[in-house]
């Protein structure tokens, strides 16, 4: 039994969170409880239980009569509940930027706050975040925030809301340390209050409670979540998988999960990423030991390994088999490197000394005794695999003698990328191994055999498929039904929803404000569909620009119109229909009366009418057309 940790155990005062010094300063554990949402009852004494001991003890809340006239009791179970709403802001129907908020009465709180990367459609957009509107409209019941894990599509886009709220940030002694990292990038250190929990304590949310849970995934630190509410159990799993033989942190914590659901779960959100595979997730160690044979088979040849920079098990595996082999390893990537210096500093990293070199001096070294570890398993233009491969890196050259391993799977959407990539590295003479010839990676989230006994441990009365594209979704809600489950007791979300229930039914009742916001550099929001529309159409067909100068005494042209192209034509090569065009736009000017000439809009608009007009009779192109008027 969870003790309140006011009262103590006769060994000093509890503390319910661990000070997260690495990122040097004293977290807060003030508002961290470990007491129940409800307490035990008193004993009985042997007087009071003989009375109970008649038959037919449930509690009563109300008598129904009936057709014999007969009282009907009505357990107390049955009683409708105080409502609690679930409202999804992103991961759902995509992948990434996972937000969901739960409320109760005149309490809410935030599970996770991530982000997503631009679709190719997004010409120059650098990140993808949740739409805060309905937060923001809301911040004066926002009791805190909860993270399951450090990975970006659940803390990416934190500091963003930060900026806007001001609320604690509850989460794992990692998660909350690449937290602190971001922080800092966004001058946000030291003003928002970060507390550490442990699994199986619990944080309170006003009416509500969080228990954190320990859970498998492809990064240290991650939790699933009980959400223990006025209305009843509420199970979030985060990303997992279950591993039997996990790098270090212990196997997911099935007998809570377990344990959760004998008493009773109302409903359960479980993450669907792998919903369309069969079978298991294999271990992390599955690549562990590709990774051992694959340093045999490199021989002499310079290693260079490609993984995601939060994948500290990866790391460790490969600093691991660097060592057995008498290697040293150097790390490129500014996220490799940050990640990788927060672990080693927490902890999560065993790195015996010595074998971690700087780059600078990575030179001293021959082939056979280096291995680089990088940045750039997807393919993303401006990583260091990247700039390798189109020998842009200042340090790196691809050769003949570098063996080179990709381990990771392409996200969606990046397999051209990552394809573009490959061929590169080949063409420099490099050897290289990418996940579909030896198993160099392995996935952090749950196959169909895990999450059916995810499913079969909790016993949810409902159940919401959450995390993935809605193809992912809707596979896990047939596995749930294959289950048995009822058919309306699986709701399959959808972003804005606000999905309500009170203990008895679920149902979606409203709609909350939710989409996507875009950040391009240092601007939050500022682009919309029409700027993404003008740049596609400038990346796809150009820019003309027509410049007419008009007299204001008289309303005459006295310059132009002159034609400048962007991106459409080279001006010297189309010399001829660049000057057709222009004495076309000088007929139309001819043709302006003055009052035509004086209204400026209705001029830009022939303007760009008769040279849209010409242009695509000749070329069959719709470039952007600019007219600028200026006055003189």
């Amino acid at each position: 039994m969870n003790r309140n940790p006011k009262q103590g155990n006769g060994r000093g005062p509890r503390r319910s969170g661990i000070p997260l010094t690495a990122i040097g300063r004293k977290i807060l554990p003030s508002e961290l409880v470990s007491e129940q949402l409800a307490k035990k009852p008193p004993k009985q004494s042997k007087k009071d239980s003989g009375k109970n001991n008649k038959k037919d003890t449930a509690p009563v809340i109300a008598k129904k009569v009936n057709a014999d006239g007969a009282a009907q009791k009505e357990p107390m179970q049955n009683r409708p509940k105080k409502p609690v709403r679930i409202i999804p802001l992103g991961g759902l129907g995509e992948i990434g930027k996972n937000m969901t908020v739960i409320e109760c009465a005149n309490d809410m709180f935030i599970i996770d706050c991530g982000l997503a990367f631009p679709d190719a459609d997004m010409l120059g957009v650098d990140l993808v975040i949740p739409d805060f509107t309905y937060i923001e409209r809301n911040a004066d019941r926002l009791r805190g925030i909860v993270l399951t894990h450090g990975h970006e599509d659940h803390i990416g886009a934190l500091a963003y809301l930060l900026k806007k709220v001001n609320t604690p940030v509850y989460g794992a002694k990692l998660t909350l340390a690449l937290v602190e990292a971001k922080l800092k990038e966004h001058q946000l250190a030291g003003k928002v209050q970060l507390n550490v929990v442990q699994p199986r304590r619990t944080v309170r949310m006003g009416c509500m409670a969080v228990e954190f849970i320990h859970v498998n995934h492809s990064i240290p630190d991650a939790c699933g979540l009980a959400i223990h509410t006025p209305a009843g159990v509420l199970v979030h799993t985060g990303d997992f998988k279950i591993d039997y033989s996990p790098i270090n942190g212990g196997i997911i914590d099935l007998a809570r999960f377990g344990e959760l659901g004998s008493r009773g779960v109302l409903a359960l959100m479980a993450d669907s990423t792998n919903a369309e595979r069969e079978g298991f997730t294999p271990s992390e160690r599955k690549v562990g030991e590709s990774f051992d044979k694959l340093f045999t088979t490199a021989e002499n040849r310079r290693i260079i390994i490609a993984t995601f920079s939060s994948n500290i098990h990866r790391v460790q595996q490969i600093i691991d088999c660097a060592e057995r082999y008498g290697r040293k390893v150097a790390v490129f990537g500014r996220s490799m490197v940050n990640v990788i210096s927060i672990a080693v500093e927490l902890g999560y990293l065993k790195v015996k000394s010595g074998t971690l070199i700087d780059i600078e001096v990575m030179h001293r070294y021959s082939d056979d005794q280096i291995v680089l570890i990088t940045t750039g398993s997807q393919g993303e233009p401006m990583s260091a695999l990247t700039r390798m491969a189109m020998g842009d890196h200042k340090k790196v050259n691809i050769t003949p003698q570098d063996f080179i391993i990709i381990s990771a799977t392409p996200i969606p959407g990046n397999e051209k990328y990552v394809t573009r990539v490959v061929n590169e590295l080949m063409k420099s003479g490099a050897t290289v191994v990418y996940e579909r010839m030896y198993e160099v990676h392995v996935s952090g989230h749950a196959c169909q055999e895990e999450l059916k006994l995810m499913l079969a441990l909790t016993k949810p009365r409902f159940f919401l498929p959450v995390h993935g594209e809605y193809k992912h979704l809707k596979k896990h809600a047939q596995l749930a039904l294959s289950m048995g489950m009822p058919k309306e007791n699986v709701i399959i979300p959808e972003l804005g929803n606000v999905i309500e229930t009170n203990g008895l039914e679920m149902k979606v009742v409203s709609q909350a404000p939710a989409g996507r916001v875009l950040v391009d550099g240092l601007s939050v929001g500022d682009v919309g569909s029409i700027v993404l529309r003008d740049r596609k159409h400038l990346a796809q067909d150009g820019l003309i620009i027509i410049v007419v100068g008009i007299d204001n005494a008289d309303n005459s042209i006295v310059s132009g119109p002159e034609l400048i192209s962007r991106g459409f034509v080279y001006v010297r090569e189309s010399e001829t229909m660049m000057e057709e065009a222009r004495v076309l736009l000088c007929e139309a000017l001819e043709s302006c009366s003055p009052a035509e000439l004086r209204d400026w809009n209705a001029l830009k608009g022939k303007l760009r009418d008769v040279l849209s007009d010409y242009i695509f009779s000749t070329t069959k192109r719709t470039p952007m057309i600019l007219p600028i008027i200026m006055e003189v």
